[in-house]
C-alpha cells in the first residue's frame, strides 16, 4: 500500500467510525425519544447515519481487500477512531434496563456534530481522492435535513422553559469540554491535508467555531473557551470503556456467526 493510500485508510476510518458510533448511540433512543414523531423522525436520522458509515467502510473494503464486516465488527477498540465524545452513553442505565437518557445531551451532541459533518462533507467535495468526492455528495443528500432537525430541537428548548434552558445549557458546557476530540484529524492531520484529502484541522475549526458562535447569538448564549479534550483522542486510539461496552454489542451477531450479513 503506497503511503498515499495509508493516509487516506486512516481519514476513511475516522469518518466511518464517528458515524458508526454515533449512529448506534441515536439507534439506543428507539422507543424512549420525547414522542412518536420524534421517535420515527430519529430512528430515520439514524438509520440514514449508519448507511453513511457503511458508504465508507465500502471504500475501505476496496482499498484494503477486506470484507466490509471484518472491518467494522471485528476490530480491537484501539483500532478505532472515532471521536471519544461520539461513543459516550446517553446517560445512566442502558436500553433494557432502566435507562435514565439525556435528551438536551443528544440533541446538543447530535446538533454540534452535524454542523460539524456538515463542513467536513463540504471539504470533502474537493478532496484528492475521488471515491471521497462521491461519497460526500451522496451523503449530503440527507445531511440537510438531519441538520436541519436538531436546529429546530435546539431553539425550542434554549427559549422553552427555564428548566428546558439550564438542561441545554449543562449539556452545551458537557460536549464543549470534549469536543475538540470531534475537531482533531489526529496525528496523521497534517498528511491529510498536505495530500489534499481534505482541509486543514484549524480551518475545519475555525469554520466550525465560526457557525456555532452565530448559532449562540441567536439564543443569547456566549462560551469563551475553546473546545477542550478532556477524555483522550480518540482519533490516535484512545478510547473509554464506553466504546468497548457498544463494540461488543454491535458485534455479538458477527463473531456468534461470521456467515450473517452486517449490511
Amino acid at each position: 500500500m503506497s503511503h498515499y493510500e495509508t493516509i487516506v485508510r486512516e481519514l476513511l476510518y475516522q469518518l466511518a467510525d464517528d458515524n458508526f458510533i454515533h449512529s448506534y448511540r441515536g439507534s439506543e433512543w428507539l422507543g424512549l425519544a420525547p414522542h412518536i414523531e420524534e421517535d420515527v423522525a430519529f430512528s430515520s436520522i439514524s438509520q440514514d447515519t449508519m448507511g453513511h458509515a457503511s458508504i465508507y467502510y465500502q471504500l475501505l473494503e476496496k482499498l484494503l481487500e477486506v470484507p466490509v464486516d471484518e472491518i467494522s465488527h471485528n476490530r480491537k477498540p484501539e483500532e478505532f477512531r472515532n471521536a471519544i465524545l461520539l461513543e459516550e452513553v446517553n446517560g445512566p442505565g442502558d436500553y433494557l434496563n432502566s435507562p435514565k437518557y439525556d435528551w438536551a445531551f443528544t440533541v446538543v451532541r447530535h446538533l454540534f456534530f452535524n454542523i460539524f459533518k456538515d463542513i467536513r462533507l463540504q471539504s470533502l467535495n474537493q478532496s484528492s481522492y475521488e471515491p471521497l468526492v462521491h461519497a460526500a455528495r451522496k451523503i449530503q443528500t440527507e445531511q440537510y435535513y438531519h441538520l436541519m432537525h436538531w436546529k429546530t430541537w435546539f431553539y425550542q428548548l434554549m427559549s422553552s422553559t427555564e428548566e428546558a434552558r439550564s438542561r441545554m445549557e449543562q449539556a452545551i458546557y458537557r460536549v464543549w469540554r470534549d469536543f475538540g476530540g470531534v475537531l482533531t484529524l489526529g496525528k496523521y492531520g497534517g498528511e491529510m491535508s498536505d495530500l489534499k484529502l481534505i482541509a486543514p484541522e484549524a480551518q475545519l475549526k475555525e469554520e466550525w467555531l465560526n457557525q456555532i458562535q452565530q448559532l449562540f447569538s441567536e439564543v443569547d448564549f456566549t462560551i469563551k473557551d475553546d473546545p477542550g479534550m478532556e477524555k483522550g483522542n480518540g482519533r490516535n486510539g484512545e478510547h473509554t470503556s464506553d466504546l468497548v461496552d457498544a463494540l461488543n454489542v454491535l458485534s455479538e451477531v458477527y463473531i456468534s456467526d461470521e456467515e450473517a450479513v452486517g449490511w
